[in-house]
């Protein structure tokens, strides 16, 4: 089964952080990346930045676009991964991420791709 970790964050989440060692905290990233893919769990990883972001909604047919990524939430996403494994083993991975100390950590299934 794939399952997407999906990690949220807001500027209280940053700040502690920063506090607790920005370089400590890109470490357990890595040595989770390194450990994922050396099992062939890891599919896909990446962060997510703020810069050119837009929500788009569709009024009346017409699509109106605003600066996003804020979705009138207190927290945005950050960044995700994506592996294959069990739900078991993607929620060991979820409470080994340093944001989830501070900040919600979701993990999700994957849906059968869509048939054309």
């Amino acid at each position: 089964m794939k399952y997407m970790l999906l990690i949220y964050g807001n500027t209280e989440t940053w700040d502690a952080l920063d506090a607790d060692g920005i370089e400590t905290v890109y470490a357990v990233h890595r040595e989770i990346l390194a450990e994922t893919r050396a099992s062939g769990e890891l599919l896909a990883s990446d962060g997510l930045t703020i810069d050119n972001a837009r929500v788009v909604r569709l009024k009346d047919g017409v699509a109106a676009v605003t600066d996003g990524p804020f979705v009138e939430s207190k927290e945005l996403l950050a960044g995700y991964y994506l592996f294959e494994c069990t739900l078991e083993r993607a929620t060991e991975l979820a409470a080994r991420l340093p944001e989830a100390r501070y900040s919600p950590i979701e993990v999700r299934a994957l849906t059968e791709p869509i048939k054309e």
